[in-house]
């Protein structure tokens, strides 16, 4: 399977990031990708709570989630919209961090809403409270691409190993990290977290990534890590884009994952302990 991965510079305006994000997927699909995947909050980059309420909407009325469903279905491909902000409807909160899977026909194949939360104080100048705006999912999903089990995720998902062995446990190659993540953890958490997630279960991780400073019409403009990465079910970085948006192309081959899985069979060894 060969698969593209889209690295962005997200601005905190929606419909300007959706011209730059189709022609990424164009791109891609160019260049034969059967599997595109973006990064997290695709649509809109932004630290202030009153640019989101302004420009974000439903998922119903989304343009971005539209436009990108368009795209798929010209190509004939399958693309991950890393995520999404998007309004809530009947939420305590206002927003929800939903990524989408969208197969060959424009439909939506797979949902899934962010599960953690990123509530963090990397620095006295760099603070994060993402529940206090975002309601938080509660289920994990697998899909298919082409009869290949993918697992959902996004971003501060990554630090929660769990999740991981449950997505992998019941099936699933490949793992998907979608990321907007943090410049202040990134060089030293991001590659060793997405290799360690990686090793332990055997599997395909993708990690599309936001990249640089963020153009911000309103509020603190936002910085991302970038280096969207490609790792094999062994650990091995197949490909690291580095700080600058673009396209990187990825050709998997999926008999690793049983390989790689049947050389150190550690799902199957799991067993029940006490304590602490």
């Amino acid at each position: 399977m060969r698969a593209a991965l889209v690295q962005l510079n997200s601005s905190d305006d929606p419909m300007a990031n959706l011209a730059g994000t189709r022609a990424r997927v164009d791109e891609a699909a160019t260049e034969g990708a059967r599997f595109v995947l973006t990064p997290e909050v695709t649509n809109c980059v932004s630290a202030s709570r009153t640019r989101q309420l302004e420009v974000l909407t439903t998922e119903a009325e989304d343009p971005t989630l539209a436009g990108l469903r368009e795209r798929a279905a010209a190509h004939g491909i399958w693309l991950l919209i890393g995520s999404l902000a998007l309004k809530a409807e009947d939420a305590p909160v206002p927003f929800v961090n939903r990524s989408f899977l969208i197969g060959p026909d424009g439909r939506i194949a797979a949902r899934y809403d962010k599960i953690h939360m990123f509530d963090v104080d990397v620095s006295e100048t760099e603070t994060y409270r993402e529940s206090a705006a975002f309601q938080p999912g509660n289920r994990a999903v697998l899909a298919e691409v082409d009869g290949v089990r993918v697992g959902l995720t996004i971003c501060y998902d990554l630090r929660f190993p769990a999740l991981y062995r449950r997505l992998a446990e019941a099936g699933a190659q490949i793992l998907t990290v979608p990321a907007a993540f943090s410049p202040g953890t990134g060089p030293d958490h991001w590659e060793p977290l997405l290799t360690a997630r990686a090793i332990e279960t055997g599997a395909f991780v993708l990690a599309p990534a936001q990249c640089g400073r963020h153009a911000a019409a309103q509020g603190r403009a936002r910085e991302t890590h970038g280096h969207s990465l490609a790792v094999s079910p062994w650990g091995r970085v197949m490909t690291d884009m580095g700080a600058r948006p673009g396209v990187a192309l990825v050709d998997l081959d999926l008999g690793l994952v049983g390989q790689s899985r049947r050389r150190v069979p550690s799902l199957s060894h799991g067993r029940p302990f006490e304590g602490p």
